[in-house]
């Protein structure tokens, strides 16, 4: 009986010893990604493919996703959903298709629509506002950011509301234009 009970407690102890040092490993890990750390890759600021063969199915597009209506492709092209091709890219063909539109966009990088956000975002001028919004993020913007690798990326965590698009927790500081790229949040409503 000793013996059955000394292999019980003894197996039961390495069960311990093992799921603690894996939990402690699991939490340095975890820690590491959330520190803040140089970046060692810059960020790719331009697509590997040009732009006038999205339409060949070789090439594979990340897009928007989300848009019930509309869609943005890596590219900077925004399209209706039904445009997009099945290798993820809009249909630039189609006269609906448009590169890098600001339609919905406010002078201040504010735009009433996500879409049209990503797209306007996206466009090469845009680069030295990007960079420079990575170059003064707060610590806590930098470790969201950290993950991004390239512009469209970037785009799309930034065009996402956050908390510099509301005040007072639950009132949109411009509630029309709510998705912003641009380096600054929107002006503050009156109280």
């Amino acid at each position: 009986k000793r013996w059955v009970l000394g292999v019980v407690f003894g197996l039961s102890l390495v069960y311990f010893l093992t799921s603690t040092f894996k939990q402690e490993e699991r939490m340095v890990r975890d820690r590491n990604l959330l520190q803040v750390q140089e970046h060692e890759q810059p960020i790719m600021w331009k697509v590997k493919f040009s732009s006038g063969n999205s339409s060949q199915l070789s090439n594979q597009c990340r897009n928007s996703v989300q848009g019930k209506l509309l869609i943005t492709d890596e590219l900077g092209y925004i399209c209706e959903r039904k445009d997009l091709l099945v290798n993820g890219c809009c249909n630039v063909n189609v006269p609906s298709a448009k590169l890098y539109s600001c339609d919905s966009c406010l002078p201040n990088g504010c735009c009433s629509v996500y879409e049209y956000c990503v797209s306007c975002c996206l466009q090469p001028s845009k680069q030295h506002l990007l960079e420079r919004f990575l170059n003064r993020a707060a610590i806590a913007f930098q470790n969201l950011f950290m993950a991004v690798e390239d512009r469209f990326e970037l785009c799309l965590a930034k065009c996402r509301t956050s908390s510099q698009s509301v005040q007072h927790e639950n009132t949109y500081r411009d509630p029309i234009a709510k998705y912003c790229y641009g380096e600054y949040p929107p002006e503050l409503l009156p109280v």
